[in-house]
Order: C-alpha cells, then structure tokens, then sequence
C-alpha cells in the first residue's frame, strides 16, 4: 500500500526555495538517490520506523548537529539546532528514551537553548537516564588528536542505539571537512577557526551496526557518503565538498531543521499521537531562542527571524502543514461527512 503520509512529508520537505546565487535543482536528484537507497520508499516515514524499532524505553539515542564557526558564525546557526531538539522532544516522549546532543562546545548554547525552547530541559546525563529529566550533552574535545579516543569513552559510557545527525558536517574524500561551497574547515588552507571533525561517531555506530540517519540540504553532512556520487555531480566542486561519511538512512531536505520535522511527523502517525508535534507556535520560541543564544541566520549572519535565507514564518507554516498531514491521515474514513 502507497505510504500516503511518507510520501505527503517528503515532498513537503523538499521543496526548493532558494535565491539565485545558491545552487539549484539539486534536492530533487539527492532525493531519488535517497529513496533507491531507501528501498525505494519515502525516506521520513524509512527513518522514523528505524528509530522506532532501535529505540525502547531508557535507550540512548545519540543526536549531533552544530555547523557554523568562527569569523562568520562563531556559535552556529539557525539551521540544525532546533530540528535537532524538536526530534529529541519526540524522542523522548513518545519512545521514552535518552537523547543526548553531541556535539563541538561551540555549539552548545544554541542547541541547549533550542531544546529547552522545545520544553525539553538538558540535564546531566544521570539525571536523564535515572529520573527521566531531559537530555543530556556531551561536548567533543577541542583538539582533534583527541577526538578517537573520545568516541570509544562515550560509546562506553551511553551505549547508543541508535544515531542521528542534522547539519552536522563531515569530511570529504580528502579528509577535510567542507562548507557547501567546498571551502575547507579543516586543514592549513582553512580561513575558518575551532572546526573538529566529529564524524567519526557515526562512522563508529555503522561498523557497530547501530542505526544511524543523516539529515541534510547540500550534501557535505554527515550521511551524505550513501548517496555521494549523486551529490559529486549535482553541486558545484561536489567531488571535493561532498562527505564520505555514510547512514542507513539519508534525508536531503530544503533545509535540515525540515528534515527532522519529518521524521517527527511520521513518528507521530506510527505512534498514532499527533499531539506530540510541536506547534508552529512552539516553533516560533525554539528557532527565536536559538538565535538569541548565538545560533545566526546561515545566508545573512544575522539575527533576524530567518533560517537558510527564509522567513521564520515558513518554517511555522511547514510545522502546520505537517501536522495536518499527520491528523488527517488518522482520522476515521468518514469523519466530516455527511449521511
């Protein structure tokens, strides 16, 4: 049977609204690249029974996101950060799990004031698991030397089941990490300052096999190495740019706040609760609350109510949208009509 609400939420997500000097027509042939590789069903409704089936009460679920650095976006921006603690908000009440945002420490204020905008509080990670308080954090060191043994410390400490990264950049073919624009973060040649590359948690979850799923809206992102000959050809200088870094499940979107109000959407229907969708006036406080926290507008670096060059306003009519997806398809055959 046509899955009608994955497929509804993945068209809504991919829309492409961009200004003329952003690549274009490139979501489109990232998308079937994504499907083929999902079985070919909608990508959303592939990764929300993923975590369904990974995740129990209790379990911890590994959420990383946090792009943007010093001189233009020294905390991060407004894409990322709250797609990220709106999927950790319906993680966590509607499977009863652990989120726990991984990421740099120069993007923690961000995404601790998005989470807590969402309702949901971040608390040390005892408290999280034992109580059932919140999330949790955990901060990447800030020398790449130390990055591998990190990696073994937290998968030893959580015990993940499964991984999910919005936003979150890897490195390419080179082993740099890039911008969308193929200009390096890492290594001598790179104008930027305080990128590591974390990528290697989801490179240790898929030897692991743990389930993991990538979000993202150029391809340089963690999850984007499933589908990379596809964004190698579509975006400009895309056989440097474009990460290496796998996922079981990848999701290109407009931008990668939508790509998670996806996978919570059809959380939402498989759990037959559409009130656990965050409204769009919850939305509102959680982008707004990002960036007053530091987490600036990507196109103008500004704190303006904007994400990835839109209108905030977008983004609240994209979670209203979304929600009638999610109640309609669950209301009964004959709700509304007349006898």
């Amino acid at each position: 049977m046509l899955d009608m609400v994955g497929e509804a939420v993945d068209r809504l997500i991919t829309i492409e609204a961009k200004n003329h000097g952003m690549p274009h027509g490139i979501l489109l042939p990232m998308y079937l690249a994504a499907r083929k590789a999902a079985g070919d069903k909608p990508v959303t409704m592939t990764a929300a029974k993923g975590l369904q089936k990974a995740l129990g009460k209790g379990d911890v679920v590994f959420i990383m996101t946090g792009a943007g650095y010093e001189p233009t976006m020294p905390k991060g921006e407004s894409d990322g950060p709250p797609g990220a603690a709106s999927l950790a908000r319906i993680l966590y009440r509607g499977l009863w799990c652990v989120p726990v945002f991984v990421n740099e420490t120069c993007h923690a204020d961000p995404i601790i004031a998005s989470s807590e905008a969402a309702g949901l509080m971040v608390k040390p990670f005892e408290q999280a698991r034992d109580r059932h308080l919140g999330a949790a954090i955990e901060n990447a060191p800030e020398d790449q030397s130390k990055i591998k043994a990190w990696i073994q410390e937290i998968y030893a400490k959580y015990k993940p089941k499964a991984v999910v990264a919005a936003e979150r950049l890897g490195a390419g073919k080179n082993g740099l990490v890039h911008t969308a624009t193929a200009l390096p973060l890492t290594g001598p040649k790179s104008k930027f300052q305080g990128c590591i590359d974390i990528g290697g948690v989801m490179t240790e979850a898929n030897k692991r096999g743990i389930f993991t799923v990538g979000i993202g809206d150029h391809g340089n992102e963690l999850g984007f190495g499933t589908i990379w000959s596809t964004v190698a050809k579509v975006m400009p200088k895309g056989k440097d740019m474009a990460t290496v870094v796998k996922s079981d499940v990848v999701i290109p979107a407009m931008m990668s706040n939508w790509g998670c109000y996806g996978i919570e959407a059809c959380l939402a229907y498989l759990l037959k609760k559409p009130q656990l969708i965050h409204s769009p006036e919850m939305e509102k406080r959680i982008v707004q609350a990002c960036l007053d926290a530091g987490g600036l507008e990507a196109m103008y670096c500004t704190t303006e109510f904007l994400v990835d060059g839109l209108d905030g306003e977008t983004s609240m009519a994209c979670m209203q949208f979304l929600s009638n997806i999610v109640r309609k398809n669950l209301e009964p055959p004959d709700a509304g009509l007349t006898h």
